[in-house]
């Protein structure tokens, strides 16, 4: 029998929009929380204003995905539909770019021309979407899946560090919420790489790195403005 591969490029369009969404919630949220306490804040000001960093940051992330991958869907579409013409009104024009693209990977020109042929009598619009312009049902833009799994992983990433100011004791909070924001982001690194067939700790190392830089320059903002009032 033969070997069932495993492959992970079907999950690019959701698992981006995941990764994306959790790592923003803990980022943004826990240096927001970092920089109002730096500042000061009572223990009550901290929490309210983490609440609503998720709440902005959630309807900031549907709203933005949804408009970006949009964008991306609306170009995918005006391609296709330029390209359905252009094999209605250029069919021998559309045949001879598609053995020029088999050609250059490879191929000879000769079986070049029957593959393009045999594709275009089964699909020739698929077969020119994917080798012409990139487009798979794997990579499309689906802006609807990326806004609500940006959204949600936001709320669930952004959740984590409110949390900690819950059960944190006020003169430990700070040092409470970026620990365990940092742990948070490691994980994330884990299972995203995980989830994607990728290395483990490159993705761990990368996400820690870039959240904990984040996190202690708005420390540093709050600090100074705290310490200016």
């Amino acid at each position: 029998m033969r070997k069932k591969e495993k492959h992970y490029a079907n999950r690019v369009g959701w698992l981006r929009a995941a990764v994306l969404g959790a790592n923003d919630g803990i980022v943004s949220t826990a240096s927001l929380i970092l920089g109002v306490a730096a500042a000061e804040a009572g223990s009550s000001g901290v929490l309210v204003a983490g609440v609503a960093g998720l709440v902005a940051g959630a309807m900031s992330m549907a709203a933005g995905e949804y408009v970006s991958v949009s964008s991306q869907a609306d170009t995918e579409s005006a391609d296709l539909a330029r390209e359905k013409q252009e094999l209605i009104d250029e069919p021998e024009y559309e045949h001879e770019e598609l053995a020029a693209i088999y050609v250059e990977r490879g191929l000879t020109p000769e079986l070049a021309a029957e593959v393009a042929v045999q594709l275009m009598d089964y699909d020739a619009l698929s077969a020119h979407a994917r080798d012409e312009l990139g487009i798979t049902d794997t990579v499309a833009a689906n802006p609807i899946q990326a806004a609500v799994t940006s959204a949600l992983t936001f709320s669930v990433g952004a959740a984590l560090p409110l949390i900690v100011v819950l059960l944190a004791p006020e003169s430990y909070l700070m040092w409470g919420v970026a620990g365990s924001s940092l742990v948070f982001l490691a994980l994330l690194g884990v299972l995203s790489a995980k989830a994607g067939g990728a290395s483990v700790l490159k993705a761990a190392i990368r996400v820690t790195f870039w959240g904990g830089l984040a996190m202690a320059l708005t420390a540093g903002v709050g600090s100074l403005f705290g310490v200016a009032a």
